[in-house]
C-alpha cells in the first residue's frame, strides 16, 4: 500500500474486532473508522480487552467517531454534561484500541451566541485535551455542513475553534468532503480542491489527520449533509483524484461514510484505490 490508506466506517455488532475487521476484510479496507459507544444515545460501555488486542495487532489505521449528541456549543446543562462524559470515554476507548484519533463534530451555538458558543468549547473541552497522554489519540475537529448555527463549516471557521481550544498540540482535523461542499467549498470547479486545503493548510497547518471521502448529493452551498456514493453525486470523481495528489493530503487516510451496504462500499473503496496516484 502506497499514498492514502483507504478504508470506511466498519459495524461493530458482534465484537469490536470480530465484526469490525471482517466487515474491512470485505469491503477492502486500508484503515478502518469504529463506534465505541452507541451513537445515538448517552450510554457508556466498557470494551472487552481480547477485542481491543485483537484491534490493535490488526496492524491498520484505526480511528473514533464519537456518538451524534455531543456538543459543546449547547445551552443545554445536560448535553454539555454528556457532551464531556461521552469525548473522555472516547478518548480511553482510543487509547485501549490504539486509535490514531477521535473524531468529534464541532457543534452548533443552537439558541445563543456564537461567542458565548466557543467559550463553552474552551472551557468544557479543553481540559479533555490535557488529559490525554502524549502517546493518545488526537482529538479530531468534524465541521459540518452549515445548517443553522454550526460553528464550523468552511474551513475558515475552525479558526475560531481552534483559538478557542488555544491552539492544543492533541487537535486536528477530520475534513468531510460533503460537508465541506455543501458548506461553500467548490470542490468540483476547477482548482476547487487545491483552494480549500490551501486555505486549510493556512488556519491549521499540520492538523489534517484524516478525511471522510463522500460525495454529495446536493449542491454546493445547499447546507444539507447528504452522502452520495463517490463518482454518484455532485462533486465527482476528479475531485477525490485532485485531493490525493495534493501534498497538503499526503499520506491522510480516507475514510468513506457513504449510503448502501457492503457491495456498495466495496466499490466506493475500489474506485478511491483505483484514482489513488
Amino acid at each position: 500500500m502506497t499514498g492514502n490508506p483507504i478504508g470506511g466506517h466498519v459495524p461493530v455488532a458482534g465484537g469490536l474486532a470480530t465484526a469490525g475487521l471482517k466487515y474491512a476484510a470485505e469491503i477492502g479496507a486500508e484503515m478502518v473508522q469504529v463506534f465505541v459507544s452507541n451513537p445515538r444515545g448517552w450510554a457508556l460501555g466498557e470494551g472487552d480487552p481480547r477485542e481491543d488486542a485483537k484491534l490493535r495487532e490488526a496492524g491498520m489505521p484505526v480511528f473514533v467517531h464519537v456518538n451524534y449528541l455531543v456538543n459543546f456549543g449547547s445551552p443545554t446543562e445536560a448535553t454539555l454534561t454528556g457532551s464531556v462524559a461521552v469525548v473522555r470515554h472516547g478518548l480511553r476507548r482510543g487509547a485501549e484500541i490504539g486509535a490514531a484519533g477521535v473524531v468529534v463534530h464541532t457543534g452548533s451555538a443552537v439558541s445563543q451566541t456564537r461567542e458565548a458558543a466557543l467559550r463553552q468549547v474552551h472551557d468544557h473541552l479543553l481540559p479533555l485535551l490535557d488529559e490525554i497522554p502524549e502517546d493518545g489519540p488526537d482529538l479530531l475537529l468534524e465541521p459540518m455542513a452549515g445548517q443553522g448555527q454550526m460553528l464550523c463549516a468552511t474551513v475558515q471557521d475552525l479558526g475560531p475553534y481552534l483559538e478557542a481550544l488555544e491552539s492544543h498540540p492533541k487537535v486536528g482535523v477530520c475534513l468531510d468532503t460533503c460537508h465541506a461542499f455543501a458548506a461553500g467549498h467548490d470542490l468540483a470547479a476547477p482548482g476547487g480542491v487545491a483552494r480549500m486545503l490551501e486555505e486549510l493548510h493556512q488556519v491549521a497547518p499540520g492538523r489534517l489527520k484524516m478525511f471522510h471521502a463522500n460525495d454529495c448529493k446536493d449542491a454546493c452551498g445547499s447546507k444539507r449533509d447528504r452522502h452520495e456514493n463517490i463518482g454518484a453525486g455532485q462533486i465527482g470523481e476528479r475531485a477525490f483524484t485532485e485531493l490525493m495528489r495534493h501534498p497538503v493530503a499526503d499520506g491522510v487516510p480516507l475514510c468513506i461514510e457513504t449510503p448502501g451496504k457492503a457491495d456498495k462500499h466495496r466499490e466506493d473503496i475500489a474506485l478511491l484505490k483505483k484514482l489513488r496516484p
